[in-house]
This record gives C-alpha cells, structure tokens and sequence, in this order.
C-alpha cells in the first residue's frame, strides 16, 4: 500500500483514501460539505417530518386494509433494520411482515436479535433461504475477480429477494431501516460499487464462476427504480429518515426492551460482511469504511472527531483471531487458505475492469436530485 499520510479532512475523519475526495480552502471534505450545503436543510425529523410521517402511514394502512400484512420490512438483525422494526410497531401503528433473507452467513447474535425482536413484537416473520452452492460460486468469482466490493452477491441477493416477494405477492410498500441519520456520508463509488449493478455481476460470474447462475434472485436498476414503483406500484420507503434517530439511544432502548445484543461494529451481523470490512477492504485496498460511519456520526452530532480518530487507530480486526476468521471463510467457500490469501495479493481491479451500468446509475441520480427525490451524498 501507499505509504504516504493520506490528507484528513479537518471536520470528519474522511480521507484522500477516498481518490475523488475534495477539501475547500479550510481543509474541510466534500463529504461534509454536501451534507451542510444539501442534506441538513432539507431533512426535517421536527413538525414537517411527523407530517410527513403520517402521510406515509396513511398511505400504507389504506394499502394493506384488509390483508394479513400492509408492508414488508427486510431484517438483518443490525440496529437500523432492528430499530424500524420496533417502530414501525409500537410507534408508527403500522402491522408489518419481517422479511429475513439468509444467504448463509448471519451470525448467531444476529439470529437470535431478529427472534427476539419478533417474539417480543407479536409479528410475523418470512425467511427466504438463497441457494447456497449458487451463492459460494458467486461469491469465489467475486475474489477472483480482484474487486473490492466482493459483499456484492450478498446484499444484491437481500434487496433482489424482497422485491421479488413484493412483486408476487403484491406489496405496495417496502420499508428500509436506510437513514441520513447514521449513514448520510457515503462510501465512495471505488469503496463499494452499486450492488445492483446486474450486467457487473453477470460478467464476474462468467468469468470466474464455476456453474450456471440459476436460482439466483437478479435485479436490475430499470426494474426496481422505474418498473416497481412507476409501473407496479411497489415504493420503498425510510420512515427513519422522517423521525428522531439517535444510534445510541436507539442501541439501548433494543438493549433494554427485547435483549438485543450490539454488534462491534455496524454490518457485523453478517459474518461475511465483517471480514470483509474489517479485513478485505483496509488490508487490500486501505478503506476503511469506519471513516465513512463515523463521519456521518461526526456530521449528525453523535460522535465528537477525537473520538472517531481514536477509534480508527486500532484496525477493525482482531489480530489474534483473524486467522480462523480467514480459515473460516475459505472452508465456508470451499476454497483453501492459501488461495483465499493469493486473493489477498493478486492485482487490484475495480469495478471499470469488467462490464457496468455506471452511466445509468449517474444518470438516474442526477434526475432523482433535480426533482428532490435525493438529497444528496457522494457516490
């Protein structure tokens, strides 16, 4: 890796780790500035966001009168998805389906916070188990490929899953714990490439994988950004974004109400997504995505820069156990350690290396931001 002290932003903790990153003349990124400039005077959790809030549920309970459920909100076990779950409930009135897509790798904390927080709530929940021998393969060709973002099969699964069920079942509404208040910085595009992007998982699947990609749930950025919700009807929606929501309050109240346990770091529910973050991206490509998370934190007030460079001084692994972390990933894929490893030191390639959607993607950004429907954030 480069060994030169990479420029910090002055306000948040964002980094030229990040090669598009752009600071003013007071060394602040434009990270924050986006989030000062187009983000904060445009988000309102007070009066208008209540307001907003209860158009939202209206339209939802009169969606749903007479059916078993009137939304779907997908579950991983992690705070953001927990939290909506809870507050779609007990605070919103709403009578909402927890939807669990498992593509092998939940951790047991994140197994046992969705029962728990099921059990607790009265709801009910759907799990949707992805194929796993599909899934392995995809994800082998992912490491083969020499891309960062090998979560890509992953989460493109989650998302594809649940659009799928609210499109056979019909569904209008899908609510995601997504929220400004914990995740209003963005990684950037070279960090994590869009996850949707069909045509790059086809072309790293032809390439590397090893058997025919059937059964395994495809999206695409037409489908889900103009077909569902334009032409079928199918919204999704972050009610979070409309309401007060204080990670760490947030932490306790699911601490205190259902017993759920708190994960060291977000998105370590997942037991692929935890060393993928805390090991693949920094010790491959030096992104750590923990900047990302704390900036927004930094940004919202919920965290102070001093306490984020604090933590960012220790690495996001456990150097004592990340070797059966890597030994259990290798034996879960079926590949050996050492190839796992050569993975680690092969050229690195980016998403421009295989086939994309990029330039639908930036397009699409740029209509939703004219129009209001975004409000910001780096990608």
């Amino acid at each position: 890796m480069n060994s030169v002290q990479p420029q910090v932003c002055t306000n948040c903790v964002m980094d030229t780790t990040d090669s598009a990153i752009v600071f003013d003349d007071r060394g602040v990124c434009d990270h924050c500035n986006t989030f000062y400039d187009k983000i904060q005077p445009n988000w309102d959790t007070g009066e208008k966001g209540a307001r907003e809030l209860e158009r939202m549920v209206e339209t939802i309970q009169a969606a749903g009168k007479g059916k078993d459920f009137d939304c779907i909100i997908g579950m991983s076990g992690g705070i953001d998805s927990s939290y909506l779950v809870y507050a779609a409930k007990e605070k919103l009135g709403l009578r909402p389906l927890v939807f669990h897509v498992d593509a092998g790798w939940n951790s047991q904390i994140a197994t046992n916070n969705i029962e728990r927080l099921v059990d607790g709530l009265g709801l009910d929940l759907f799990t949707e188990v992805i194929d796993w021998e599909v899934m392995k393969d995809l994800q082998r060709a992912f490491f083969r490929s020499g891309v960062p973002h090998i979560d890509t099969p992953q989460d493109h699964a989650f998302f594809a899953t649940m659009y799928q069920f609210a499109t056979k079942h019909r569904v209008r509404h899908i609510l995601t714990g997504a929220n400004l208040s914990t995740e209003c910085i963005r990684n950037p595009l070279e960090w994590m490439y869009y996850q949707s992007d069909s045509r790059q998982i086809r072309d790293i699947h032809r390439q590397f994988g090893e058997r025919p990609l059937k059964n395994f749930p495809l999206t695409s950025i037409l489908w889900h950004k103009i077909w569902l919700p334009y032409v079928r009807g199918i919204k999704v929606l972050r009610p979070l974004n409309h309401m007060p929501y204080i990670k760490s309050e947030a932490r306790q109240l699911l601490m205190d109400r259902f017993g759920w346990q708190p994960y060291p770091q977000k998105h370590f529910e997942s037991r692929f997504t935890r060393f993928y973050e805390s090991y693949w991206l920094p010790e491959r490509f030096g992104y750590d995505v923990r900047k990302v998370q704390f900036a927004s934190l930094i940004v919202t007030g919920q965290m102070t820069r001093e306490e984020a460079l604090e933590e960012l001084a220790t690495p996001s692994y456990d150097a004592k156990t990340i070797g059966h972390e890597i030994e259990f990933v290798a034996n879960k894929l079926e590949m050996t350690v050492d190839e796992l490893n050569a993975c680690m030191t092969m050229p690195r390639k980016t998403f421009h290396d295989y086939k994309n959607q990029q330039e639908i993607y930036m397009l699409g950004a740029r209509v939703m931001r004219a129009f209001g429907l975004e409000l910001g954030g780096k990608r």
